[in-house]
């Protein structure tokens, strides 16, 4: 195997010794990592609100798949 995982520990640790002080700098370590200034929270709304939206196109086929079994069971 190559160095990869080997590299991933070291990184790993050396962000753990860096960040993981009785001063841990949260905002230095977001931007370490590339996070955007949206927190957690603020996205778990946005995907609250359209969540049923993603699902609307499918609910017709659901219903003609029902009606279909029902047509099925009343022929025979």
């Amino acid at each position: 195997m190559g160095r990869g995982r080997a590299k991933a520990k070291q990184t790993k640790v050396a962000r753990e010794l860096k960040y993981n002080s009785p001063s841990m700098d949260l905002d230095r370590l977001k931007r370490d990592l590339g996070v955007s200034g949206s927190t957690t929270q603020e996205t778990g709304e946005d995907e609250d609100q359209y969540a049923d939206d993603d699902y609307d196109d499918y609910s017709a086929y659901l219903d003609d798949d029902e009606e279909d079994e029902e047509d099925r069971r009343s022929s025979r």
